[in-house]
Protein backbone atom coordinates (compact mmCIF):
# COMPACT_ATOMS: atom_id res chain seq x y z
CA UNK A 1 0.00 0.00 0.00
CA UNK A 2 1.45 3.35 -0.74
CA UNK A 3 2.22 5.76 2.23
CA UNK A 4 -0.19 8.61 2.54
CA UNK A 5 2.04 11.65 0.93
CA UNK A 6 0.26 13.74 3.47
CA UNK A 7 1.24 14.95 6.71
CA UNK A 8 -1.97 16.52 8.09
CA UNK A 9 -5.79 15.48 7.29
CA UNK A 10 -6.61 19.09 8.43
CA UNK A 11 -5.24 22.39 8.82
CA UNK A 12 -6.78 25.30 10.30
CA UNK A 13 -6.01 28.59 8.58
CA UNK A 14 -6.20 31.74 10.44
CA UNK A 15 -6.16 30.24 13.89
CA UNK A 16 -5.17 33.39 15.54
CA UNK A 17 -8.26 35.09 14.68
CA UNK A 18 -11.38 35.14 16.94
CA UNK A 19 -13.29 32.50 15.39
CA UNK A 20 -10.69 30.37 14.29
CA UNK A 21 -9.35 30.30 17.60
CA UNK A 22 -12.63 29.14 18.66
CA UNK A 23 -12.56 26.36 16.07
CA UNK A 24 -9.43 25.33 17.25
CA UNK A 25 -10.78 25.26 20.87
CA UNK A 26 -13.17 23.07 19.62
CA UNK A 27 -11.18 20.80 17.63
CA UNK A 28 -8.83 20.19 20.81
CA UNK A 29 -11.38 19.50 22.79
CA UNK A 30 -13.21 16.87 20.57
CA UNK A 31 -9.99 15.46 19.34
CA UNK A 32 -6.71 16.33 20.65
CA UNK A 33 -7.04 13.82 23.68
CA UNK A 34 -5.56 10.64 21.60
CA UNK A 35 -7.53 10.99 18.81
CA UNK A 36 -6.89 10.08 15.43
CA UNK A 37 -6.72 13.36 13.86
CA UNK A 38 -4.17 14.74 12.26
CA UNK A 39 -4.66 18.26 13.22
CA UNK A 40 -2.52 21.35 12.72
CA UNK A 41 -2.91 25.66 13.15
CA UNK A 42 -1.47 27.62 10.71
CA UNK A 43 -1.57 31.52 10.12
CA UNK A 44 0.93 34.44 9.59
CA UNK A 45 2.65 34.33 13.43
CA UNK A 46 4.36 31.07 14.93
CA UNK A 47 4.53 33.41 18.22
CA UNK A 48 0.44 33.95 17.94
CA UNK A 49 -0.17 30.22 17.05
CA UNK A 50 1.67 28.91 19.73
CA UNK A 51 -0.05 31.55 22.47
CA UNK A 52 -3.31 30.00 20.85
CA UNK A 53 -2.17 26.29 20.90
CA UNK A 54 -1.32 27.07 25.12
CA UNK A 55 -4.84 28.68 25.76
CA UNK A 56 -6.62 26.21 24.22
CA UNK A 57 -5.09 23.66 26.21
CA UNK A 58 -3.08 21.30 23.52
CA UNK A 59 -0.42 19.86 23.76
CA UNK A 60 3.14 21.45 22.86
CA UNK A 61 3.45 18.55 19.78
CA UNK A 62 0.30 19.89 17.80
CA UNK A 63 1.93 21.01 14.31
CA UNK A 64 1.79 24.94 13.71
CA UNK A 65 2.58 26.38 10.02
CA UNK A 66 3.63 29.75 9.56
CA UNK A 67 1.97 30.91 6.78
CA UNK A 68 0.85 34.31 5.13
CA UNK A 69 -2.55 34.42 3.11
CA UNK A 70 -0.86 36.40 0.62
CA UNK A 71 2.22 34.22 0.16
CA UNK A 72 0.95 32.05 -3.07
CA UNK A 73 4.55 29.84 -2.50
CA UNK A 74 3.41 28.83 1.14
CA UNK A 75 -0.11 28.24 -0.02
CA UNK A 76 0.74 25.65 -2.13
CA UNK A 77 2.91 24.33 0.26
CA UNK A 78 0.17 23.75 2.73
CA UNK A 79 -2.22 22.55 0.52
CA UNK A 80 0.28 19.81 -0.42
CA UNK A 81 0.87 18.55 3.33
CA UNK A 82 -2.81 18.26 4.13
CA UNK A 83 -6.09 16.14 3.10
CA UNK A 84 -7.99 19.35 3.85
CA UNK A 85 -8.14 22.86 4.71
CA UNK A 86 -10.52 24.84 7.13
CA UNK A 87 -9.91 28.56 6.64
CA UNK A 88 -11.36 31.55 8.53
CA UNK A 89 -9.24 34.22 7.18
CA UNK A 90 -11.47 36.81 5.21
CA UNK A 91 -12.47 38.87 3.53
CA UNK A 92 -12.07 36.09 1.46
CA UNK A 93 -12.12 38.60 -1.60
CA UNK A 94 -9.38 40.24 -0.29
CA UNK A 95 -7.41 37.24 1.04
CA UNK A 96 -8.98 34.38 -0.07
CA UNK A 97 -8.04 32.93 -3.68
CA UNK A 98 -4.31 32.10 -3.20
CA UNK A 99 -5.14 29.18 -0.94
CA UNK A 100 -8.12 28.57 -2.94
CA UNK A 101 -6.31 28.44 -6.11
CA UNK A 102 -3.53 25.99 -4.27
CA UNK A 103 -6.19 23.70 -2.77
CA UNK A 104 -7.78 23.04 -6.28
CA UNK A 105 -3.97 22.79 -8.02
CA UNK A 106 -3.45 20.44 -4.92
CA UNK A 107 -6.72 17.83 -4.40
CA UNK A 108 -6.69 19.57 -1.08
CA UNK A 109 -10.38 19.74 0.25
CA UNK A 110 -11.59 23.17 1.54
CA UNK A 111 -13.88 25.03 3.31
CA UNK A 112 -14.32 27.69 4.60
CA UNK A 113 -17.06 30.62 6.01
CA UNK A 114 -17.64 32.94 3.30
CA UNK A 115 -20.99 34.85 2.60
CA UNK A 116 -19.23 36.95 -0.13
CA UNK A 117 -21.05 36.11 -3.49
CA UNK A 118 -19.94 37.95 -5.46
CA UNK A 119 -15.88 36.57 -4.88
CA UNK A 120 -17.82 33.04 -5.06
CA UNK A 121 -19.54 33.20 -8.47
CA UNK A 122 -15.40 34.35 -9.95
CA UNK A 123 -13.76 31.66 -7.84
CA UNK A 124 -16.57 29.18 -9.68
CA UNK A 125 -15.31 30.45 -12.91
CA UNK A 126 -11.82 30.91 -12.51
CA UNK A 127 -10.70 27.78 -10.20
CA UNK A 128 -13.88 24.86 -11.08
CA UNK A 129 -12.22 23.35 -13.80
CA UNK A 130 -9.23 22.72 -11.68
CA UNK A 131 -10.57 21.13 -8.69
CA UNK A 132 -13.09 18.94 -10.83
CA UNK A 133 -9.60 17.87 -12.88
CA UNK A 134 -7.35 17.32 -9.46
CA UNK A 135 -10.66 15.70 -7.13
CA UNK A 136 -10.33 19.51 -4.64
CA UNK A 137 -13.22 19.68 -3.12
CA UNK A 138 -14.01 23.53 -2.35
CA UNK A 139 -17.35 24.22 -0.33
CA UNK A 140 -18.28 27.75 0.00
CA UNK A 141 -20.03 28.81 3.22
CA UNK A 142 -20.04 26.61 5.99
CA UNK A 143 -21.04 28.13 8.99
CA UNK A 144 -24.82 29.90 10.15
CA UNK A 145 -24.60 31.40 6.16
CA UNK A 146 -25.58 29.18 5.13
CA UNK A 147 -25.74 25.93 6.33
CA UNK A 148 -28.97 26.24 8.60
CA UNK A 149 -30.66 27.92 5.69
CA UNK A 150 -29.19 25.65 2.67
CA UNK A 151 -30.26 22.24 4.73
CA UNK A 152 -33.06 23.22 6.26
CA UNK A 153 -34.60 23.43 2.41
CA UNK A 154 -33.01 20.21 1.95
CA UNK A 155 -34.75 18.78 4.65
CA UNK A 156 -38.18 20.05 4.12
CA UNK A 157 -37.67 19.46 0.74
CA UNK A 158 -36.76 14.96 1.49
CA UNK A 159 -39.49 14.98 3.94
CA UNK A 160 -41.91 16.44 1.28
CA UNK A 161 -41.21 13.86 -1.61
CA UNK A 162 -40.94 10.98 1.33
CA UNK A 163 -44.51 12.16 2.23
CA UNK A 164 -46.10 13.09 -0.99
CA UNK A 165 -44.29 11.93 -3.45
CA UNK A 166 -43.43 15.01 -5.28
CA UNK A 167 -41.67 18.02 -3.93
CA UNK A 168 -42.39 21.72 -2.83
CA UNK A 169 -42.48 24.06 -5.85
CA UNK A 170 -42.21 26.90 -3.17
CA UNK A 171 -40.61 27.34 -0.17
CA UNK A 172 -40.28 30.37 2.15
CA UNK A 173 -37.82 30.52 4.96
CA UNK A 174 -38.42 32.30 8.01
CA UNK A 175 -36.38 33.23 10.78
CA UNK A 176 -38.56 32.65 13.68
CA UNK A 177 -36.07 34.43 16.72
CA UNK A 178 -32.05 34.61 16.88
CA UNK A 179 -29.86 36.20 19.22
CA UNK A 180 -26.32 36.96 18.66
CA UNK A 181 -24.03 39.40 17.08
CA UNK A 182 -22.19 40.45 14.13
CA UNK A 183 -18.76 39.44 13.91
CA UNK A 184 -16.13 42.00 12.45
CA UNK A 185 -15.21 39.20 9.85
CA UNK A 186 -18.85 39.31 8.56
CA UNK A 187 -19.01 42.98 9.10
CA UNK A 188 -15.36 43.42 7.32
CA UNK A 189 -16.56 40.97 4.51
CA UNK A 190 -19.53 43.41 4.21
CA UNK A 191 -17.54 46.24 4.10
CA UNK A 192 -15.19 44.78 1.26
CA UNK A 193 -18.73 43.75 -0.72
CA UNK A 194 -20.13 47.28 -0.22
CA UNK A 195 -16.45 49.27 -1.78
CA UNK A 196 -16.64 46.21 -4.44
CA UNK A 197 -19.94 47.15 -5.88
CA UNK A 198 -18.40 51.26 -5.78
CA UNK A 199 -15.58 50.17 -8.02
CA UNK A 200 -17.48 47.69 -10.26
CA UNK A 201 -21.39 47.59 -11.18
CA UNK A 202 -20.87 43.78 -12.09
CA UNK A 203 -20.72 42.96 -8.51
CA UNK A 204 -23.84 44.78 -7.81
CA UNK A 205 -25.53 42.83 -10.52
CA UNK A 206 -24.36 39.90 -9.20
CA UNK A 207 -25.62 40.60 -5.87
CA UNK A 208 -28.87 41.12 -6.73
CA UNK A 209 -29.17 37.99 -8.78
CA UNK A 210 -30.30 34.99 -6.99
CA UNK A 211 -29.01 32.66 -9.68
CA UNK A 212 -25.51 34.08 -9.74
CA UNK A 213 -24.14 30.94 -8.34
CA UNK A 214 -25.93 28.45 -11.00
CA UNK A 215 -23.96 29.45 -14.46
CA UNK A 216 -25.67 28.29 -17.06
CA UNK A 217 -29.08 28.22 -15.86
CA UNK A 218 -31.91 30.67 -14.59
CA UNK A 219 -34.76 29.89 -13.10
CA UNK A 220 -37.91 31.51 -13.03
CA UNK A 221 -38.54 35.29 -11.38
CA UNK A 222 -37.72 35.11 -7.85
CA UNK A 223 -39.88 36.80 -4.80
CA UNK A 224 -37.93 40.17 -4.21
CA UNK A 225 -40.47 42.00 -1.59
CA UNK A 226 -38.07 44.76 -0.14
CA UNK A 227 -41.40 45.97 2.28
CA UNK A 228 -42.88 44.85 5.39
CA UNK A 229 -45.57 41.69 4.70
CA UNK A 230 -47.55 40.69 6.75
CA UNK A 231 -48.02 36.64 6.42
CA UNK A 232 -51.24 35.08 7.08
CA UNK A 233 -50.18 31.31 7.88
CA UNK A 234 -47.92 32.85 10.60
CA UNK A 235 -49.80 35.45 11.88
CA UNK A 236 -47.13 37.96 11.93
CA UNK A 237 -45.53 40.57 10.29
CA UNK A 238 -42.21 39.88 8.52
CA UNK A 239 -39.10 42.24 6.54
CA UNK A 240 -35.98 41.01 4.35
CA UNK A 241 -33.65 39.00 6.00
CA UNK A 242 -30.56 40.56 6.08
CA UNK A 243 -28.51 37.36 4.61
CA UNK A 244 -31.30 36.22 2.17
CA UNK A 245 -28.96 37.28 -0.19
CA UNK A 246 -26.14 34.94 0.32
CA UNK A 247 -28.58 32.20 1.49
CA UNK A 248 -30.62 32.08 -1.67
CA UNK A 249 -27.72 32.23 -4.11
CA UNK A 250 -26.40 29.20 -2.18
CA UNK A 251 -30.00 27.06 -1.70
CA UNK A 252 -30.15 27.69 -5.56
CA UNK A 253 -26.42 26.71 -6.18
CA UNK A 254 -27.56 23.35 -4.01
CA UNK A 255 -30.66 22.99 -6.09
CA UNK A 256 -28.25 22.97 -9.27
CA UNK A 257 -25.81 20.46 -8.40
CA UNK A 258 -28.25 18.11 -7.05
CA UNK A 259 -29.80 17.87 -10.70
CA UNK A 260 -33.02 20.38 -10.18
CA UNK A 261 -34.91 17.51 -8.07
CA UNK A 262 -37.11 20.14 -6.88
CA UNK A 263 -37.85 21.28 -10.88
CA UNK A 264 -36.94 24.11 -12.88
CA UNK A 265 -39.27 26.23 -11.76
CA UNK A 266 -38.90 25.54 -8.09
CA UNK A 267 -39.43 29.56 -5.84
CA UNK A 268 -37.72 30.09 -2.91
CA UNK A 269 -37.35 33.37 -0.62
CA UNK A 270 -36.52 34.17 2.98
CA UNK A 271 -37.68 36.83 5.36
CA UNK A 272 -37.53 37.42 9.38
CA UNK A 273 -40.85 37.25 11.25
CA UNK A 274 -41.12 40.65 13.68
CA UNK A 275 -43.55 39.93 15.80
CA UNK A 276 -47.36 40.30 15.44
CA UNK A 277 -50.23 43.31 16.33
CA UNK A 278 -49.28 47.14 15.58
CA UNK A 279 -45.96 46.84 17.79
CA UNK A 280 -44.81 43.31 14.72
CA UNK A 281 -46.23 46.00 12.13
CA UNK A 282 -43.93 48.66 13.23
CA UNK A 283 -40.63 46.54 13.43
CA UNK A 284 -40.89 45.24 10.40
CA UNK A 285 -41.09 48.13 8.74
CA UNK A 286 -38.36 49.98 10.54
CA UNK A 287 -36.35 47.04 9.92
CA UNK A 288 -37.30 47.34 6.14
CA UNK A 289 -37.27 50.89 5.54
CA UNK A 290 -33.55 50.99 7.34
CA UNK A 291 -32.59 48.08 5.19
CA UNK A 292 -33.44 50.22 2.23
CA UNK A 293 -31.50 53.46 4.14
CA UNK A 294 -28.49 51.48 4.67
CA UNK A 295 -28.08 49.99 0.71
CA UNK A 296 -28.19 53.64 -0.30
CA UNK A 297 -25.94 55.37 2.31
CA UNK A 298 -23.26 52.15 2.14
CA UNK A 299 -22.64 53.42 -1.58
CA UNK A 300 -20.97 55.98 -0.25
CA UNK A 301 -17.36 56.46 0.46
CA UNK A 302 -17.31 58.71 3.67
CA UNK A 303 -20.44 56.42 5.00
CA UNK A 304 -18.21 53.32 4.65
CA UNK A 305 -15.29 55.07 7.04
CA UNK A 306 -17.65 56.65 9.31
CA UNK A 307 -19.09 52.56 9.54
CA UNK A 308 -15.57 51.01 9.43
CA UNK A 309 -13.93 53.29 12.03
CA UNK A 310 -16.66 53.32 14.88
CA UNK A 311 -20.29 51.19 14.54
CA UNK A 312 -18.64 47.80 13.23
CA UNK A 313 -16.65 45.41 15.57
CA UNK A 314 -13.29 44.63 13.86
CA UNK A 315 -11.94 41.38 12.98
CA UNK A 316 -10.80 39.30 15.99
CA UNK A 317 -13.39 40.91 18.07
CA UNK A 318 -16.15 38.84 19.78
CA UNK A 319 -18.59 38.17 22.47
CA UNK A 320 -17.32 36.57 25.88
CA UNK A 321 -18.26 33.10 26.28
CA UNK A 322 -21.27 33.34 28.02
CA UNK A 323 -22.90 35.35 25.44
CA UNK A 324 -21.91 32.78 22.96
CA UNK A 325 -23.33 30.07 24.84
CA UNK A 326 -27.01 31.81 25.59
CA UNK A 327 -27.47 32.90 21.98
CA UNK A 328 -29.95 30.65 19.75
CA UNK A 329 -31.80 30.89 16.83
CA UNK A 330 -34.97 29.08 15.17
CA UNK A 331 -35.69 28.96 11.44
CA UNK A 332 -38.84 27.75 9.68
CA UNK A 333 -38.94 26.14 6.07
CA UNK A 334 -42.49 26.10 4.77
CA UNK A 335 -43.51 24.97 1.61
CA UNK A 336 -46.62 24.30 -1.29
CA UNK A 337 -46.74 21.32 -3.77
CA UNK A 338 -47.81 21.95 -7.28
CA UNK A 339 -50.94 20.33 -6.13
CA UNK A 340 -51.27 22.73 -2.95
CA UNK A 341 -50.34 20.28 -0.45
CA UNK A 342 -48.11 22.09 2.31
CA UNK A 343 -45.50 20.67 4.56
CA UNK A 344 -43.49 23.03 6.94
CA UNK A 345 -40.00 21.98 9.00
CA UNK A 346 -38.03 23.99 11.95
CA UNK A 347 -34.28 23.98 12.08
CA UNK A 348 -33.22 25.25 15.67
CA UNK A 349 -30.11 26.07 16.73
CA UNK A 350 -28.36 26.59 19.99
CA UNK A 351 -25.47 29.26 20.62
CA UNK A 352 -24.31 32.65 19.22
CA UNK A 353 -25.09 31.98 15.57
CA UNK A 354 -22.30 34.22 14.30
CA UNK A 355 -19.63 32.20 16.95
CA UNK A 356 -20.79 29.82 18.96
CA UNK A 357 -22.82 28.19 16.44
CA UNK A 358 -20.89 28.81 13.32
CA UNK A 359 -17.26 27.37 14.89
CA UNK A 360 -18.72 24.25 15.46
CA UNK A 361 -20.61 24.04 12.14
CA UNK A 362 -17.96 24.98 10.15
CA UNK A 363 -15.45 22.01 11.61
CA UNK A 364 -18.44 19.34 11.70
CA UNK A 365 -18.44 20.48 8.07
CA UNK A 366 -14.94 20.07 7.82
CA UNK A 367 -14.75 16.56 9.15
CA UNK A 368 -17.80 14.88 7.28
CA UNK A 369 -16.60 16.04 4.05
CA UNK A 370 -13.07 14.26 5.14
CA UNK A 371 -14.64 11.54 7.00
CA UNK A 372 -18.34 11.03 5.68
CA UNK A 373 -18.22 11.49 2.14
CA UNK A 374 -17.05 9.23 -0.32
CA UNK A 375 -15.17 10.99 -3.77
CA UNK A 376 -17.54 8.15 -5.24
CA UNK A 377 -20.30 10.21 -4.40
CA UNK A 378 -18.76 13.97 -4.27
CA UNK A 379 -16.11 14.29 -6.84
CA UNK A 380 -14.08 17.10 -7.38
CA UNK A 381 -15.31 21.08 -8.01
CA UNK A 382 -17.11 23.75 -5.95
CA UNK A 383 -19.88 22.87 -3.84
CA UNK A 384 -22.25 24.09 -1.70
CA UNK A 385 -22.92 22.08 1.79
CA UNK A 386 -26.31 20.94 0.88
CA UNK A 387 -24.63 19.53 -2.23
CA UNK A 388 -21.68 18.24 -1.18
CA UNK A 389 -22.64 16.48 2.35
CA UNK A 390 -26.50 16.77 2.10
CA UNK A 391 -28.14 14.91 4.92
CA UNK A 392 -25.86 13.01 5.94
CA UNK A 393 -24.37 15.72 7.92
CA UNK A 394 -27.48 16.12 10.27
CA UNK A 395 -26.24 13.94 12.42
CA UNK A 396 -23.36 15.75 13.21
CA UNK A 397 -24.93 19.01 13.54
CA UNK A 398 -27.35 17.69 15.95
CA UNK A 399 -24.96 15.78 18.15
CA UNK A 400 -22.31 18.44 18.10
CA UNK A 401 -22.92 21.63 16.98
CA UNK A 402 -26.67 22.06 18.92
CA UNK A 403 -28.34 22.35 15.48
CA UNK A 404 -31.58 20.16 15.27
CA UNK A 405 -34.19 19.96 12.20
CA UNK A 406 -37.74 18.72 12.52
CA UNK A 407 -41.15 18.23 10.43
CA UNK A 408 -43.06 20.62 12.04
CA UNK A 409 -47.08 19.00 12.68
Amino acid sequence: MPQDPRTFDLVVFGATGFTGRLVAEYLQSTHGHGGALRWALAGRSLARLAAVRDAIGAPATLPLIEADASDTTAMHALARRTRGVLTTVGPYQLHGEPLLQACAAAGTDYVDLCGEPAWMAQMIARHEAAARQSGARIVFSCGFDSVPFDLGVCFVQHAALQRFGQPLAQVQGQVLSMKGTFSGGTAASLLATLEAMGRDPAVARTMADPFALTPGFRGPPQPDEPAARFEPAAQAWSAPFVMAAINTKNVHRTHALLGHPWGTDFVYEERQLMGAGIDGELRARGAARTARLQNLALGFAPTRALIRRFALPKPGQGPGPQERENGHYRLRFSGTTAQGQTLAALAEGQRDPGYGATSRIVTECALSLLQDVPRTRTAGGIWTPGAAMGLALLPRLQERAGLRFSVED
